[in-house]
């Protein structure tokens, strides 16, 4: 006799427990929120609560960035090094190509590292990165995960161009008002939501 064939079940999906399960220990169940049962129940009285709403830029001039502006500030990405070795472009050169002025490669460590955990295939890439005419910009955060770096220093500060091919650091940059990005584009850097005042391409992407 043959074996008995079962089909398998595909898409089936693990059994969990509640968080809240009286069969997990107490110190490992879910505790319930206080601050916002506190909020409930002052909002049911009528009380006032107190919003923490982001101050806006003061460089902000509707989504105009007056803090744009000649020589450039821009902050570069882990892979935008990559692709522009790949396509075989100097990163100086192609950026005043790009933006007609002079230009500022900042690097983070957070890039730095990022580089250097992706080992002897990029090294290429970490000697441009730590090429002297690009400016360090010291990380005093946990982690070396760049992106949110990035976007962690763009939303404090409104002075940079952020460098990326990366498709999501791009949608995330894109949320925050006055925000250049540089990219890749048909084997030469292009930039979006650029003021048409300083003579930058009008490419959007």
């Amino acid at each position: 006799m043959g074996k008995n064939k079962r089909c398998r079940k595909f898409a089936e999906m693990k059994r969990m427990l509640n968080l809240k399960d009286s069969r997990i220990s107490k110190d490992k169940r879910q505790k319930t929120n206080t601050e916002e049962k506190k909020r409930r129940e002052l909002l049911k009285k009528g009380g006032i609560i107190e919003r923490h709403v982001p101050q806006h830029s003061s460089a902000m001039f509707f989504k105009y960035n007056e803090h744009l502006g000649p020589p450039y500030h821009v902050l570069v990405d882990t892979n935008f090094i990559n692709f522009s070795i790949k396509n075989k472009l100097d990163i100086m050169r192609s950026m005043m190509d790009c933006l007609y002025a002079k230009c500022t490669p900042y690097i983070t460590d957070c890039v730095t590292a990022e580089l250097e955990k992706l080992g002897p295939k990029y090294r290429v890439a970490l000697r441009i990165a730590k090429d002297p005419r690009f400016e360090r910009l010291p990380c005093l955060h946990k982690g070396t995960y760049a992106d949110d770096c990035l976007v962690q220093r763009v939303t404090q500060h409104k002075c940079y161009i952020v460098a990326t091919c990366d498709r999501d650091l791009k949608r995330r940059i894109r949320k925050i008002p006055g925000v250049p990005i540089m990219y890749i584009s048909q084997h030469k850097y292009t930039i979006e939501r650029m003021p048409d005042v300083f003579g930058a391409p009008k490419t959007d992407q």
